[in-house]
């Protein structure tokens, strides 16, 4: 589990600069902010992975509607600002907004190469343009959440219950709950660090 971590938190503080470079966008906002924008909100494990996409197993959907268990979501390609691929590897979890393939562009998919592409009608495809996916562990939450830093794609935050989020998706709680169960706890810091220290003296 911790080494899964370590890899996930690396691969999210490189993220950031690998599609920032290759690609140009205006930061969009915390997830808060383009959750409603988007044609899906999914809750999912990353099962396989191929190219420039990776099929998400779903285990909720927060806003949308899909009939399928499974969705296919085309990531980092050419210039495109969406996130690499690696960034969400097999067995990892995931809170995604997502925006519906409905067109094909024109070169957008070539038979030649289907594993590298722009995508196919009716996948999904994921911004990179702000905070459109959060870290999933069990029943909570972090990333760029709400009111973060631009860019930043684990910012120091108390991890937040899936089940507050949709709440909040579905109009049921404030922007400002969200906000205060996002907040790091002092007290719990400073415990975490007085537990490190004690273990660091055994």
């Amino acid at each position: 589990m911790l080494p899964r971590l370590t890899y996930v938190l690396l691969a999210l503080t490189l993220s950031a600069q690998v599609v920032r470079a290759d690609c140009e966008c205006l930061w969009q906002g915390s997830f808060v902010d383009v959750q409603s924008t988007t044609d899906l909100v999914v809750s999912g494990q990353v099962v396989a992975g191929k190219g420039n996409s990776i099929d998400l197993e779903l285990h909720q959907t927060l806003r949308g509607t899909t009939h399928q268990e499974r969705i296919r979501i085309w990531l980092h390609m050419g210039e495109l600002c969406r996130p690499p691929a690696e960034l969400f590897p097999q067995g990892s979890e995931w809170v995604m907004a997502l925006d519906k393939l409905h067109e094909q562009p024109p070169g957008g998919f070539d038979p030649a190469t289907p594993n590298i592409s722009y995508g196919r009608v009716g996948d999904y495809s994921l911004s990179s343009c702000g905070g459109y996916w959060l870290s999933q562990s069990g029943s909570f939450l972090t990333g760029n959440l709400i009111d973060a830093p631009r860019w930043e794609r684990e910012p120091k935050m108390s991890p937040v219950l899936i089940d507050l989020v949709q709440s909040y998706i579905d109009g049921k709680v404030e922007r400002s709950a969200l906000a205060q169960a996002s907040r790091e706890d002092p007290a719990l810091k400073e415990l975490m660090l007085d537990t490190r220290a004690f273990l660091r003296e055994e």
